[in-house]
């Protein structure tokens, strides 16, 4: 009588198996899976810790890390093989250009919200809330409470636009655009890309802020024009409460563009990254 194995019948012929037995047959490389997922992290990774929302001090160390590995474990099922590790200068100079990558497309994402940050200290100087500050749970750092409320705006708008998903299928297309073990094929290029959208986060930024300041101009204008007319008139009694709720006013007003112009900037954002790809 012959003994049948699991998968075989009595004439040694394979049968086809159910996945969880074929992975204990065949003996899968767990260990190269392993390799795989945390080639794929290094980028990933220094993404998530230069990001906002994600890589701030608000969210615990643990949870990134489990973040990183959730991504890099379903995204390396959809690309190739990277190449073998070994302790030589050319997997140190691939882990470096992994780190570079993802920390170019961490940082341009939160050059994004920086500009609503330094919309909100421009507008908290206008309307003299600048004395206004709390400590910031994201960087640890004292901000205007202004400075904090547009900062969740866009994080609110940002999850609204899905741009969450967004980010998932930007990662997935910048492994495609310069594959693991690749050099960077225009290096000054590659170096520009900050540079370059830190200046359209700044237009971004104070195009939001420009029409509280504009108003504000005009109120204190008004202002040093009434303290000349009546001396006696106590300019700082009755100008600190009509700035703030002119400030206020005009800041209600200009939210319906937040969505709009941010959106534009995440765009923008979004497109700088894909110029890192060689052309």
């Amino acid at each position: 009588m012959r003994f049948a194995y699991p998968g075989y019948n009595g004439n040694g012929a394979a049968l086809s198996m159910e996945p969880t037995t074929a992975t204990v047959i065949d003996g899968l490389n767990l260990f190269g899976m392993l390799g795989t997922v945390l080639w794929h992290a290094i980028r990933i990774g220094a993404a998530m810790q230069a990001m906002p929302m994600i890589g701030g001090r608000g969210v615990p160390m643990r949870a990134r890390l489990i973040i990183t590995l959730a991504l890099s474990g379903a995204l390396s099922a959809l690309l190739p093989t990277p190449p073998a590790a070994g302790v030589d200068a050319a997997t140190v100079l691939t882990v470096v250009r992994e780190f570079a990558v993802g920390i170019a497309i961490g940082t341009v994402l939160r050059l994004a919200f920086e500009a609503g940050q330094f919309a909100g200290e421009l507008v908290s100087q206008g309307m003299g809330l600048s004395f206004a500050t709390m400590a910031d749970p994201l960087s640890g750092a004292s901000s205007p409470v202004l400075s904090q409320w547009f900062y969740l705006v866009f994080g609110l708008l940002f999850f609204a636009f899905d741009a969450h998903l967004a980010l998932v299928r930007l990662l997935l297309d910048s492994y495609h655009a310069l594959p693991l073990g690749t050099p960077i094929p225009d290096v000054q290029q590659f170096l520009s890309v900050v540079p370059t959208f830190f200046s359209a986060a700044l237009q971004a930024g104070l195009l939001l802020a420009l029409p509280v300041i504009v108003a504000m101009l005009a109120v204190n204008l008004a202002f040093g024009v009434l303290a000349r007319a009546a001396p006696q008139l106590n300019i700082f009694a009755v100008g600190f409460p009509l700035t703030l709720a002119i400030g206020f006013g005009a800041l209600i007003l200009t939210l319906p563009y937040f969505g709009p112009v941010f959106e534009r900037t995440l765009d923008q954002a979004f497109m700088f990254v894909t110029d890192l790809r060689p052309r």
